[in-house]
């Protein structure tokens, strides 16, 4: 098992190699300026971001000023859509009646791409940080609520008569039987909706009014024409994107440790 995984690794970096390697080539062939070389881009990102002195981790004020800020909106606009999307979507899915009356409403609203709500936004909230976080939770709670509730909905009836059997409280039926049975859908949904606030991060970012953040960097870098600056921000994007969808797999893991486990012994 282990050599397998390490060659799919091994094998996953040789063909990013390769892909960056040939996006190299290509790029300097083609000697467009709308499309800089990868060494271009990682040069201008080692001088915007990463140049700074040792004690602040070698990262530079545009990047304390910009990409820490972006961090903090998107950790903050997910922690309350993810808390709000888990709340809603247990008491959705624990009453029959509501899941019936709410289901197509529920659809609906996911249905509606964010940014055509980004000036009902506006008239709520005006500019600024509160709208953006407002923005943020708006368009990843519905992932995490209709995930949630449908795991909600699937909890074997075995378990629930055991737990009548048992006599277990509400509480206690919520938290050691609902809860567990509803996880690995409840991921499924913050897996989608993780992805889904770096995007919305970034839009919000894009708005006037915006003063720092990676969204408004490229905003800035595009006025002044710096193409460098521009793909930057975008690389920058894909490597966050990359290792947090890497760092919420490995909390997956060890939070559905035993449904993995559970899941094997089923497949053998």
């Amino acid at each position: 098992m282990r050599r397998g995984g390490l060659g799919t690794a091994t094998f996953r970096w040789v063909v990013l190699l390769v892909l960056v390697l040939v996006w190299e080539a290509a790029t300097r062939v083609a000697g467009s300026t709308f499309f800089p070389p990868p060494s271009a881009i990682v040069t201008r990102m080692h001088a915007m971001w990463f140049s700074g002195p040792p004690d602040t981790l070698f990262l530079t004020d545009a990047a304390v000023e910009n990409i820490l800020p972006s961090l903090g909106r998107m950790a903050a606009g997910f922690a309350g859509g993810a808390l709000a999307g888990v709340v809603l979507g247990l008491a959705v899915g624990l009453s029959a009646r509501a899941y019936d009356y709410l289901d197509g409403v529920l659809q609906f609203l996911r249905a509606i791409p964010p940014p055509a709500l980004v000036t009902v936004f506006l008239v709520l909230f005006g500019f600024g940080l509160r709208m953006q976080l407002a923005f943020i939770m708006f368009s990843i709670v519905w992932p995490v609520l209709l995930n949630t509730a449908d795991g909600a909905r699937s909890v074997e009836p075995l378990h629930l008569q055991t737990s009548q059997a048992f006599r277990l409280s509400r509480a206690e039926l919520l938290l050691r039987v609902v809860v567990p049975s509803t996880l690995p859908k409840m991921f499924a949904g913050l897996r989608l909706a993780l992805s889904l606030s770096l995007i919305v991060m970034v839009f919000s970012e894009l708005l006037p009014g915006t003063t720092n953040g990676i969204g408004f960097q490229i905003t800035d870098a595009y006025s002044t024409f710096d193409l460098p600056g521009i793909w930057a921000g975008i690389v920058l994007l894909g490597v966050l994107g990359y290792l947090l969808n890497e760092l919420f797999l490995v909390a997956e893991r060890r939070v559905l440790g035993w449904h993995h486990a559970a899941q094997q012994l089923a497949a053998a």
